[in-house]
């Protein structure tokens, strides 16, 4: 599990907002306590995701397969291919972002833009482009065909179909991507919301059995016994209850003490970032995008409503239930990985508990040395755009749900009811009709997605789908490993890229 920088924004942007922050140690304290409720919401799910459906996690997959490539011999030329595909996303990543001038020759552009408008605005201001990145394409071919399918749906339905009525009618004012996401967050984060409540809903006995094996273990009986060859190496199910009864108290504890939040409403933040745990894991298992993007919002409108005019309480209660999620979501990833490679679950689990401790223990340090006042952020040196727009939408919906406009709040009522419609059909419609059933994770994160970013990923699973069929057993053989080294190769040497800039040894 990666530290927890993606759950940072929430601070800067109470900087801004306050130009108050609690101590470096209070900040620690702080993360890791939410880091940690995030891992032990992952266990009443992972048995169902990873083990159960086998839900694709792109990423993890991906990390497994590389591993299992860097270790094997006589791979039947796995790992050949694989390395092929990583150079050739690695030479794309630098011919893409390195920009020298002595190689400017051979530069290319980020992305390809089309010729043509739609309502007089360039088609490229609508995020319909070509996306010079294979990373995507690659996630994209570890997916399900449906998941593809659903992501392309979902950005045709937002940035041709809805972003247009919607510019026309006034709602959105400047047709960029945040622009049009600001509005579109709100059916895609009802959608997603309901979709993976439901489903989490049908899963009800792998709650209840946690429950029941806390209940056995303090009252000291023996429960059935166990049938599954896993649980030898599993987390005990009673762990997530048991977690969640000792570290949520705490964080409801430091809600009220470092940021004056009710006793209350702190209370309220347990149990629904569990249900944004459950949601962001869904999502994040079928698309490899954890949406907190979408799913942010709707903890910062229901203290909006719980709370008005509270910008400290609408910042930081979504800080716990975006992090809860994010945390959540990125150790399932690693699980998969450890799953696909047979390592033991219950040995990963504990290393993601000291992880978490070392993450924010790095993390805070290095955001008071780059942000030492209010002033730094926004500026030129230090943009800060996900501080920008977490500010902003606290600010905004802080005084609740009247705040939107009241298309947002039909569409997000509407995407909320087609959630659960689409769970439904999946689950108890007709077999003829179910490969035809949209996914709801599908369609609802390329609401808050730009449109490039979902033709992306649909054109890599049309690319796997097609080798499928065609090519069954050459897809079978080597799929995984060119969309694995793709991914690889492309994430590396962005890093690289990344570091030599930092470090001033490579300039523009």
């Amino acid at each position: 599990m990666p530290p927890p920088t993606k759950n940072m924004a929430a601070v800067p942007a109470l900087l801004m907002l306050t130009h108050t922050l609690p101590d470096a140690w209070s900040l620690v304290i702080w993360f890791t306590a939410i880091s940690v409720l995030g891992v032990f919401a992952a266990i009443p799910i992972k048995r169902q995701l990873v083990n159960i459906e086998a839900l694709p996690f792109p990423t993890g997959t991906a990390t497994a397969e590389t591993l299992r490539s860097l270790h094997s011999h006589g791979s039947g030329g796995k790992a050949e291919v694989l390395g092929t595909a990583a150079v050739g996303g690695a030479l794309l990543a630098w011919l893409r972002d390195a920009r020298l001038s002595w190689m400017s020759a051979f530069n290319i552009p980020g992305s390809l833009h089309f010729p043509g408008t739609i309502r007089g605005v360039e088609l490229h201001k609508w995020t319909v482009a070509v996306d010079f990145s294979l990373i995507l394409v690659g996630a994209g071919a570890l997916m399900s065909w449906k998941t593809g399918w659903s992501l392309l749906l979902g950005g045709v339905m937002t940035y041709l179909v809805l972003a247009p009525v919607m510019v026309d009618a006034g709602v959105i004012q400047t047709v960029t991507y945040k622009g049009i996401v600001g509005w579109s967050v709100w059916p895609g984060a009802a959608m997603l919301v309901s979709s993976g409540v439901l489903s989490f809903a049908f899963q009800w006995r792998s709650v209840a059995r946690s429950f029941t094996e806390l209940i056995h273990l303090l009252t000291r009986t023996k429960g059935p016994a166990e049938t599954d060859p896993m649980t030898a190496v599993e987390c005990p199910s009673w762990w997530f209850p048991a977690g969640f009864a000792v570290v949520g108290p705490v964080v409801v504890f430091l809600m009220y003490y470092l940021f004056n939040i009710p006793i209350w409403a702190g209370v309220v933040a347990i149990p629904l970032s569990l249900v944004m745990g459950v949601v962001a894991a869904r999502v994040t298992g079928e698309t490899d995008v954890t949406p907190t993007k979408a799913l942010g919002p709707v903890t910062q409108l229901t203290y909006g409503a719980l709370l008005p005019g509270d910008l400290t309480a609408n910042i930081m209660s979504a800080n716990v239930t975006g992090g809860v999620g994010l945390h959540a979501a990125d150790l399932l990833t690693d699980l998969k990985s450890g799953f696909l490679v047979g390592a033991n679950p219950r040995q990963q689990f504990i290393a993601q508990l000291f992880g978490v401790l070392a993450g924010a223990a790095v993390v805070v340090p290095a955001f008071n040395l780059l942000v030492p006042t209010a002033d730094v952020l926004g500026s030129e040196q230090f943009p800060a755009p996900s501080v920008m727009v977490w500010a902003g939408v606290s600010k905004a919906l802080s005084e609740g749900l009247e705040k939107l406009h009241e298309t947002a709040r039909i569409a997000a009522l509407i995407g909320f009811v087609t959630g659960i419609v689409l769970v439904l059909l999946e689950k108890y419609g007709p077999r003829s009709i179910r490969p035809f059933v949209p996914s709801p994770s599908g369609v609802g994160v390329a609401m808050v997605m730009p449109g490039f970013n979902a033709a992306s990923m649909f054109l890599g699973a049309l690319l796997a789908e097609l080798a499928r069929r065609f090519k069954p057993q050459a897809a079978e053989k080597f799929v995984t490993p060119v969309a694995s080294g793709l991914i690889a190769g492309e994430s590396l040497m962005g890093i690289l890229i990344a570091l030599l800039l930092a470090t001033g040894m490579m300039g523009k």
